[in-house]
């Protein structure tokens, strides 16, 4: 038995694109990345619908080198608005630091993309809409995320590193 995908309608994207939000919302990501690629293969270009794949590949990031960072960043750098491109690359660095935080990473290891995500959220918010106020608010979750990390976490792996030197001669 052959069993070959069917294409949606172009009138039923609209509601395609809900589906794929409700989805997202119930934390059914890969229901989500089905509907999306449904869309995708009626209309290539769909802006909603690569915006909504790229987060539902986020969502399943688990700080995995099977995670599918690559393909999620393309569909970000695809992104034709400015401002959604550049905004959309810094949430998939941010919930690549913190799914490898998750997997046991050590916070000097995933610092620096941390930064990678504040520096997209700091370029995104130069060109950000009037009242668009998100990258902004990424920006502060990362810095609230990196102060708590660095007054525990930080110290313990300084002071490890520091035991694992022996006593200074």
């Amino acid at each position: 038995m052959k069993l070959d995908l069917k294409p949606i309608s172009r009138a039923g994207i609209p509601e395609a694109i809900s589906k794929a939000q409700l989805y997202r919302y119930l934390n059914e990501p890969g229901e989500a990345e089905s509907i999306c690629r449904d869309i995708l293969a009626v209309e290539h270009n769909n802006q909603a619908a690569i915006r909504l794949l790229g987060l539902s590949l986020t969502d399943q990031f688990k700080g995995e080198p099977t995670d599918r960072e690559s393909e999620a960043e393309a569909l970000f750098q695809s992104l034709t608005n400015e401002y959604e491109r550049t905004y959309h690359c810094g949430l998939l660095y941010e919930r690549r630091a913190k799914a490898q935080l998750k997997a046991g990473r050590l916070l000097h290891m995933v610092f620096p993309v941390f930064e990678q995500a504040m520096k997209l959220f700091d370029e995104a918010a130069i060109v950000r809409p009037p009242g668009n106020d998100d990258s902004i608010l990424r920006w502060n979750r990362c810095v609230r995320l990196l102060e708590g990390w660095l007054g525990s976490e930080w110290q313990r792996e300084k002071d490890e590193f520091d035991a694992s030197e022996g006593p200074p001669v």
